[in-house]
């Protein structure tokens, strides 16, 4: 199963570290997850730009509605994603908490992903293995 990890951070937080911090932690989460590269388990990933690049598009009263920023004041935003590929979730458990972001102290919202367009979600949740 596809998992998706969504990184959040504090954007105060990560502009007041010293561009030697930032390009060190991202280099260490480089350096985690490629290694899990050949054998198919991590997918791929991705940073994104800051919340002060965001447009967002909606449709009100049956017209588009374009707006700059993020719809919502919240202290972490949406930093970047990680696409993993895993027999169970205690693998996703494992690599995340482990992850340089996160002992860093940004947190990981884990997702699986449905497997085909349209398939309408009838499973259970996926659950750890015990």
């Amino acid at each position: 199963m596809r998992y998706m990890l969504l990184i959040y951070k504090d954007e105060k937080w990560w502009d007041g570290l010293s561009e030697n911090e930032q390009r060190a932690l991202v280099q260490k989460a480089r350096d985690y997850a490629e290694p899990r590269r050949a054998g198919g388990f991590y997918l791929g990933g991705e940073r994104l730009q800051g919340t002060d690049t965001t447009t967002i598009v909606r449709v009100q009263d049956g017209k588009p509605l374009i707006t700059d920023g993020p719809f919502a004041e919240t202290k972490e935003q949406l930093a970047g994603y990680i696409i993993l590929d895993a027999r169970h979730l205690d693998e996703v458990l494992d690599f995340t908490r482990r992850h340089p972001l996160v002992q860093a102290g940004l947190p990981m919202e884990i997702r699986p992903l449905r497997d085909a367009p349209g398939e309408v979600d009838t499973g259970p949740r996926p659950q750890p293995r015990n």
